[in-house]
């Protein structure tokens, strides 16, 4: 009988120091301090991002964003898509090796288990052995640190949607709603499971990205590859030995390339989708290198095409700016600057105008034709405004009824307005007229367009 199933083996990456274990601990701590310090800044009277969902608003610092603004947020998410095409265009899976939350989280409840348990080789040895006193305290201490970790990550998640002070007190007194309680516990499971337990197994069997990166790959893409040609033959040798007369490449077969990958792959057999680009064997390996007193890059960010024709780093760099990098880059700016420049010039107020269905025309005194309307103003500042409407589109049509209105910050109101036209001024029918709706304090004005109905 032929089985097809492979059992999970514990994969136990090895600690590595270096250049893109560098950069991968600095977005660690760009993307932690921003996910864990932005809820508790302050703008004015208020936290300075707040995803208020029950009042459907959005603060993000002095902007508030309302429903009818759901424009930018698919502004933002194409933004977020063809960063992600460009990036990997670039250099292959940046996001993943270095600000994925999989691997930011995985990052540090390995530096966790490494404190606590110590490193690879001690990990291993302890696992290996029968329970034990020392074995159950370490274990439930990083257990209990790992926990700590992922539900002050589900604590902080739920306070984007809510205040985060208010809710740090309803948590403490056990008096959060049922949907805080749902999230806070929920996410920070979903931390404590996915970058305690899982880890690479969300990366290889989760994680669609894996699936489909290979095409937006080409030949001159950073990838980390192994320099089979320069390594090759691989084989064990002292310090001092003559690879030349050995018959052997540069590869001393030390295997640290595989111990330090956090999926557990072999990268010198050549590029494969479990491989995340995290740059771990390219920082051992240079080490390897370094002792052996070997030139470094026998496993290095490079292009199938600078393999090929044996390019020099600046002659790499300069292919890797190619047509295709250089679209996506001038799609992403436009796309960018659009957004900055509807943001810059988004009205503080926003107007619907809805004419009454219960009187669409009459005649009044005088013999005046009169339409009723219904302005619908939403204040979307933080800030009182107050608002003038006036009416225009036909000779001596005018607004007879209260034509000001003051709004409270962030919130809407509504203003019924009797718009009147002088007798034989219009034939009879539908005419387009227009409502202007000044905003008196900040001196802006808008436009929105209706209809004036002259009866038979």
């Amino acid at each position: 009988m032929l089985s097809l199933y492979a059992s999970h083996k514990t994969i136990y990456p090895r600690s590595v120091s270096g250049l893109f274990s560098n950069w991968r601990w600095g977005m660690v701590w760009l993307t932690q301090i921003i996910f864990y310090g932005l809820p508790w800044l302050e703008w004015g009277q208020r936290q300075a991002v707040l995803f208020d969902l029950a009042s459907r608003r959005f603060y993000i610092f002095g902007l508030v964003l309302y429903p009818q603004d759901f424009i930018y947020l698919t502004g933002m998410l194409v933004i977020a898509a063809l960063s992600l095409f460009l990036f990997t265009a670039v250099a292959g899976r940046l996001w993943c090796g270095y600000a994925c939350p999989q691997t930011v989280y995985t990052e540090i409840f390995l530096w966790i288990e490494k404190k606590v348990e110590g490193d690879r080789s001690a990990r291993m040895r302890r696992d290996a052995k029968p329970l034990s006193l020392d074995k159950v305290m370490r274990k439930s201490t990083k257990h209990f640190l790992w926990l700590a970790v992922a539900l002050w990550t589900g604590f902080t998640f739920v306070g984007y949607f809510t205040p985060i002070k208010q809710h740090g007190i309803d948590f403490l007194q056990m008096s959060m709603g049922s949907w805080e309680v749902f999230w806070t516990f929920f996410y920070g499971f979903a931390t404590y499971g996915n970058a305690g337990f899982m880890r690479e197994q969300v990366c290889l069997h989760m994680c669609p990205y894996a699936r489909f990166q290979s095409a937006m790959f080409d030949k001159d893409t950073l990838v980390v590859t192994y320099d089979a040609e320069r390594g090759e033959p691989r084989g064990a040798r002292s310090r001092r030995a003559d690879p030349t007369q050995l018959n052997l490449g540069a590869c001393v077969d030390c295997s640290l390339c595989v111990q330090v990958c956090p999926t557990g792959i072999d990268i010198r057999n050549g590029l494969q989708y479990e491989c995340i680009g995290c740059g771990a064997c390219v920082d051992v390996c240079d080490t390897v290198m370094d002792k052996m007193g070997y030139a470094r890059g026998l496993i290095k960010y490079t292009t199938e095409h600078a393999m090929q024709q044996h390019w020099s780093q600046s002659q790499t760099l300069r292919h890797v700016l190619r047509p295709r990098i250089l679209i996506y880059t001038a799609i992403l700016a436009a796309i960018v600057m659009a957004m900055v420049t509807s943001l810059a010039l988004r009205k503080p107020f926003k107007v619907n105008v809805i004419r009454d269905r219960g009187v669409m025309a009459r005649m009044v005194e005088a013999g005046k034709i009169e339409n009723v309307y219904r302005l619908q103003v939403m204040n979307a500042t933080e800030t009182d405004q107050r608002f003038k409407v006036t009416v225009s589109g036909l000779p001596g049509l005018a607004v007879t009824s209260s034509n000001e209105l003051t709004v409270p910050a962030t919130q809407a109101r509504s203003l019924v307005v009797r718009a009147q036209l002088p007798p034989d001024m219009a034939p009879a029918g539908s005419h387009p007229i227009k409502f202007e709706i000044e905003s008196i304090d900040m001196k802006v004005h808008d436009a929105e367009k209706s209809v004036f109905l002259v009866p038979n």
